[in-house]
């Protein structure tokens, strides 16, 4: 099968890699180099791309060299015959996302050309994939990318058996031919897959006039994967169709389904949303790892104080603990962990859930459905019935559910939730709002863990470095020097003697490598605001405190705010101060 694959921008040779061989083989010193990077960074090129475009060095000449580098054979691409079968055992979208091509094969070993011949963990999928040994060299990176050109040649002829018309209404009987075909079962199957190897946590299939894009999210950022030609959009839209056990012949309706497979020996669960748009129907992939256990409080990013906080909060026998944040924020992972926490054989915990993310197993999930009346505070009412300790609303969306969520928590029950608020202070006067009165707000509420997600640096390319002057000034306006040195301290986070301004203390980022898809970020960790109520803010709430009176009374109690949480993990070089001030600007 050929894939039609955006030519998005190809990974080059590792930046210190480049710089060694630059040095050693091209006299470059770093005076050189520097002014080159400037002059790269003007053109909107990357170092490698100048210096071969303006023919400062040469393209092979260069990667013959990175080939001695990495102790690998180099392999000359340009004029080599390479058959499409065996181009297609490595799939497309990680061909052209890692820069590699397979050339040659024999009975029992594949010879593939790479850009990073040391990326064991790709080296490794693709030997699972193929069945094959899989022998690494280097070639350079222009006949890489016109190998990968290979991919999309002829791409109307291969495809002509699929098309289906895009104008009128497509029959039944011709969607479900065209979703069996060959071909559109391979384009599914390596969208799904590459997906899930690049981690991703949803996949957009989006129709425009004259083509179909796919874009992974991955931590929390879309990335353009791929273009497909228009003429297999119906063809893909009614495979992800079937396998979702949805309409076929539906095309102007929302429709949510749900499918699951085997990937990379792992078992997955994709939740499907399709909706009509200008051009056709959009589709949105959830990835669910099914059995996949809870995170720890400590897997979660919580540091010690709010993690103690938390704790303590779960361990009562009634109330309520809200979790709140923007949509994809983490709430649910982090509910879902609290559970895996509560969930003992000796307690009945219920869920009403919308949709139910995990299967959890000794847990009662239920999922709305308001087609026939099961809302939230259906749902809620019902479990009261069903002799539940701990109740778990997916959402308080409405004044109804909000007000039969605290009854519950008033009558013995322990009540975990979500509500979409900026920070945990605002929370108060948000279910207020719902109309439920502030003492019952006050004395049923347990804690509130206002929480965001920002992105890892990435270990394989992370460096020290020390914040700019703009930086300085902007990180002065928003956190107190003194009490984030005392918030260090009690963290115990060594601070080296001269480390006493920001000017002099070290922060980290990521150099931008392969393995991160040159981002300089790797997974996504939380940083949190966690709001006791205690007895004295629960008389404020009661007496109607302002959101501004809230916090600045939790403040003066030591809550450490989400902004302050994520600048010691900046500290801590688990994520930068350009993620954190992204994330916790409203």
């Amino acid at each position: 099968m050929i894939y039609y694959v955006h030519e998005l921008f190809l990974p080059m040779l590792q930046k210190q890699i480049l710089h060694d061989i630059l040095g050693e083989n091209f006299t470059l010193d770093a005076k050189a180099l520097d002014g080159y990077e400037r002059k790269a960074e003007k053109a909107r090129k990357t170092l490698e791309q100048y210096l071969v475009d303006e023919h400062i060095v040469d393209e092979g000449e260069l990667y013959a060299f990175a080939a001695k580098k990495y102790h690998v054979p180099f392999v000359e691409l340009k004029g080599k015959e390479i058959k499409k079968d065996i181009l297609n055992l490595v799939p497309a979208p990680l061909a052209q996302t890692h820069g590699i091509v397979a050339y040659e094969k024999t009975a029992d070993s594949l010879q593939i050309a790479m850009l990073d011949p040391l990326d064991i963990e790709t080296i490794e999928f693709i030997q699972r994939k193929t069945g094959l040994r899989v022998d690494t060299a280097l070639a350079n990176a222009g006949d890489i990318r016109d190998a990968l050109r290979r991919y999309h040649a002829d791409l109307k002829e291969e495809l002509a058996v699929v098309q289906v018309t895009a104008e009128g209404t497509p029959e039944p009987g011709d969607l479900k031919k065209a979703a069996e075909e060959v071909s559109i079962v391979n384009i599914v199957d390596s969208i799904l897959e590459h997906a899930v190897y690049e981690g991703a946590s949803d996949i957009h299939i989006e129709p425009a006039e004259k083509e179909v894009s796919v874009r992974y999210r991955i931590d929390g950022i879309l990335h353009n994967v791929m273009t497909l030609p228009k003429i297999v959009q119906n063809g893909i839209i009614a495979r992800i169709k079937i396998l979702s056990n949805l309409k076929i012949d539906e095309h102007m309706l929302p429709q949510d389904g749900r499918f699951k497979i085997h990937i990379q020996e792992e078992r997955l669960s994709f939740r499907v949303s399709i909706i009509p748009v200008y051009d056709g129907e959009k589709i949105t992939m959830r990835i669910l790892r099914e059995g996949q256990k809870p995170l720890s409080l400590d897997g979660l990013g919580f540091l010690p104080r709010p993690k103690a906080l938390v704790e303590a909060a779960i361990e009562k026998p009634h109330g309520m603990i809200l979790v709140t944040g923007p949509t994809g924020s983490g709430k649910t992972t982090t509910l879902y962990s609290l559970l895996g926490i509560l969930n003992q054989p000796d307690v009945n915990i219920c869920t009403i859930e919308d949709p139910i993310e995990y299967h959890v197993q000794g847990i009662n999930q239920s999922q709305v459905n308001p087609r026939i009346g099961f809302t939230f505070a259906a749902g809620l009412r019902a479990f009261l019935r069903q002799d539940p300790d701990i109740i778990m609303v997916g959402e308080i969306r409405d004044p109804e559910t909000a007000e039969v969520g605290v009854h519950a928590a008033m009558t013995g029950h322990l009540v975990l939730s979500t509500l979409h608020t900026n920070d945990a202070p605002t929370t108060i006067p948000r279910i207020m709002d719902m109309g439920v009165p502030p003492f019952l707000v006050a004395f049923t509420t347990n804690i509130i863990v206002a929480q965001r997600l920002v992105r890892k640096i990435c270990d394989h390319c992370k460096q020290p470095f020390h914040i700019d002057k703009n930086a300085i000034a902007e990180f002065e306006k928003l956190c107190d020097l003194k009490v984030y040195l005392s918030l260090l301290k009690e963290h115990q986070i060594a601070l080296a003697p001269n480390e006493k301004t920001l000017q002099t203390m070290k922060f980290f980022r990521g150099e931008g490598c392969r393995r991160c898809g040159e981002s300089g970020y790797k997974g996504r960790v939380g940083i949190y605001e966690v709001l006791m109520i205690d007895k004295e803010l629960a008389e404020k709430i009661n007496a109607r405190a302002t959101t501004n009176d809230i916090k600045s009374y939790a403040e003066k109690q030591g809550m450490i705010t989400m902004l302050q949480d994520g600048l010691i993990k900046a500290k801590q070089g688990i994520t930068t101060i350009e993620e954190v001030l992204r994330s916790t600007r409203d």
